[in-house]
């Protein structure tokens, strides 16, 4: 057994977790021909101020808004790592005093459940709350929360906690020195006296101490308090819920101190109150900025990841970042994907949840039924749009637009925007002195005239901080609009920590009406690089942004939503290299309850000598799917891996687009 083998026992064992060691030495095969454990972030993007509520086998989350609406998605998992939205709690037609300025809207989201209804409470120029009777909704028109001189303003980025009575309680704050509570009535309106607990942060022990959070267990309190954007979680412990300082003890830094280098996230904070599972361990999702050594994706939002949080006695600990994987919590996964950008064929009569807008006159601008299968969006003097969270560095979306533009500032494609929205990406077709098709980025121009007319499809490649477009007459093949462009401008940190929200991907119109038929999302008749990885165990990225397995045990990688279009495809190819031959596993939606797809030969090629390698698809496979890749048993660091793609029916494997 090796050291590195025997070091992820080590590991498994510090997260707290209920097996023993000689169970885990027993079944550590499993973790590297099965999916067992995760890795964060868990919700990527723009997921900021975190909560998370848990009624029977269910988990919801939502979180701040801002400028974002539809307000308020509703997220619902089954085991706390697979995420979906079912629901959105406000339409920007009952919010009319909802600001859409950048870094404003609505902030908090606080879900909660008590007196046999679920409550949603947020901040939007006070504090305000709807109920429904499940959190698809409906959801009831907002109510403002009334306040009183002893209460004061309540401010925002407040919680709910519900006691072991079933009785809740506001977790209020307000600016750095004011953290109070009270309790809530069967009306949801704050009822009875002021807990006040301003003695928390009066000396700034915790920054801002904002977001605060709390849980029960073994009788003690749990409160939570957040540091600022920056990063920072404590935790105070109390006898009782009481405003006497004496009952309290301040426990210190809430996440236990960071020992893999490697780790993104380095300041998590603001996480939601934790939750006991039937098995006895404690969960906590919590959010932070993805910012390494050189390489800064602020610009992506703060993003949220899962923590174990482990129990020393009655101290809580978070779990510290890591980049490796972590042992799932022992429940089903429910038949949600990873959490993915969203494929749409504008074929249904609502728009999709996962779609929102930047400001609530374009919520007003598009239509489902002007074009059946269609959306069109309809611009008046401002642009249009619709867009989604922007959730990974490597990706392909394609969308297919009509438009006939004869005028200067007729334009419509993709738009990439950041959190302020000053700096933005735009693939179009539109008119400059003739039809053209353009990629923007600030000063960065590509552009060649549209000789393919009216109709166009377009494609946008991400390869890290890297946008290339491309320009169709039929979808299947390509032309490139010239060398990349670098998004590193949209993607860093910007003025006020980007608005505080993540970059937005979507379709635009500008000037006059266009029609989209399709948005597709990581398309797999792209490449799509193996270091885009969302999820693994018993691999490692190398430094020509290949993948390997680490173990001869064998090892997997999981490619999140890839679109497989809607017809049945005859191959898929791998690029590898290969030292002694070996056979790789291809399997869709998971490695024990999904299908395997694919078995491919992978032949020697000699280290780095990268060849493209086929195998015939087994059975229909069609829309989104989570891609799995198994590695071998008894070859490790033996296939290196770059990308996979399907084969197209029409046209062979073109491998020429990305590079290192």
């Amino acid at each position: 057994m090796t050291n590195k083998i025997c070091r992820s026992f080590v590991g498994l064992i510090t997260l707290g977790l209920s097996f023993s060691a000689s169970a885990q030495q027993q079944n550590n095969q499993a973790f590297y021909q099965s999916v067992k454990t995760y890795v964060n972030p868990v919700l990527p993007g723009d997921h900021p101020d975190p909560t998370l509520l848990k009624v029977g086998d269910d988990f919801y989350h939502c979180g701040s808004t801002f400028h974002f609406n539809p307000y308020l998605p509703i997220y619902h998992s089954k085991d706390l790592v697979h995420w979906e939205i079912i629901s959105r709690v406000l339409p920007a037609s009952k919010a009319a005093w909802v600001t859409d300025r950048p870094s404003a809207g609505i902030w908090q989201g606080a879900i909660t459940y008590f007196y046999g209804s679920y409550w949603i409470y947020f901040s939007a120029g006070g504090q305000w709350f709807s109920k429904a009777p499940s959190p698809k909704g409906p959801w009831s028109d907002p109510v403002q929360v009334k306040s009183n001189p002893e209460t004061g303003p309540l401010g925002y980025d407040n919680s709910i906690f519900v006691d072991d009575d079933g009785k809740p309680y506001m977790v209020i704050k307000n600016g750095q020195k004011v953290n109070r509570l009270q309790a809530l009535g069967k009306d949801g309106q704050l009822t009875d006296k002021v807990i006040n607990m301003d003695w928390v942060n009066a000396k700034l022990q915790y920054s801002w101490a904002e977001g605060p959070v709390m849980c029960k267990r073994n009788g003690f309190y749990y409160y939570f308090p957040a540091g600022d954007v920056s990063g920072g979680q404590y935790v105070l412990k109390g006898s009782a819920l009481t405003a006497d300082s004496t009952k309290w003890e301040r426990l210190g830094n809430f996440f236990k101190p960071i020992t893999d280098n490697e780790v993104g996230f380095r300041r998590p904070n603001h996480i939601a109150a934790p939750v006991q599972l039937a098995d006895g361990t404690w969960w906590t999702i919590g959010q932070s900025y993805e910012k390494y050594d050189g390489n800064d994706w602020a610009g992506s939002g703060r993003q949220t990841a899962l923590y174990p949080v482990i129990w020393e006695g009655d101290r809580p600990w978070g779990m510290a970042p890591t980049t490796q994987p972590i042992v799932k919590p022992n429940l089903p996964q429910g038949g949600i994907p990873w959490r993915r950008g969203a494929s749409d064929d504008f074929d249904k009569s609502e728009l999709d949840l996962n779609w929102h807008f930047l400001t609530k006159k374009a919520s007003t601008q598009y239509s489902l039924t002007d074009r059946k299968g269609w959306v069109t969006l309809m611009p008046d003097t401002s642009r249009s749009h619709l867009m989604q969270k922007e959730i990974d560095h490597y990706y392909t979306v394609i969308t297919k637009v009509d438009l006939d533009a004869v005028k200067a500032g007729e334009k419509a494609g993709f738009y990439l925007t950041n959190g302020d929205q000053k700096v933005m990406v735009k693939l179009y077709t539109g008119f400059d002195g003739g039809k053209k098709i353009t990629l923007q980025m600030d000063t960065a121009v590509r552009s060649v005239a549209n000789n393919t007319g009216n109709t166009v499809w377009l494609k946008l490649q991400r390869y890290a901080h890297q946008l290339t477009g491309y320009f169709s007459n039929d979808g299947k093949n390509w032309t490139s609009l010239g060398a990349p462009v670098s998004a590193v401008n949209l993607d860093k940190t910007q003025p006020n920590f980007n608005s505080w929200v993540g970059t937005s991907v979507g379709l635009f119109a500008e000037g006059k009406k266009a029609a989209f038929d399709c948005f597709t999302y990581k398309d797999a008749f792209s490449e799509i690089p193996a270091v885009g990885m969302n999820n693994f165990y018993g691999v490692k990225k190398l430094a020509d942004q290949s993948v390997t397995n680490t173990s001869d045990m064998g090892g997997w990688f999981m490619i999140a939503g890839a679109d497989f279009g809607k017809q049945k495809s005859s191959n898929i190819t791998l690029q590898a290299a290969c030292q002694t031959a070996g056979q790789v596993e291809i399997w869709v939606d998971d490695l024990q309850g999904g299908k395997r797809i694919a078995k491919m030969q992978i032949k020697p090629t000699g280290k780095n000598d990268y060849q493209t390698f086929s195998a015939a698809i087994d059975g229909t496979v069609i829309g989104q799917h989570d891609v799995f890749v198994k590695f071998p048993k008894g070859m490790a660091n033996n296939i290196q891996i770059k990308c996979l793609q399907l084969a197209a029916k029409t046209s062979a494997t073109d491998f020429a687009g990305l590079k290192d």
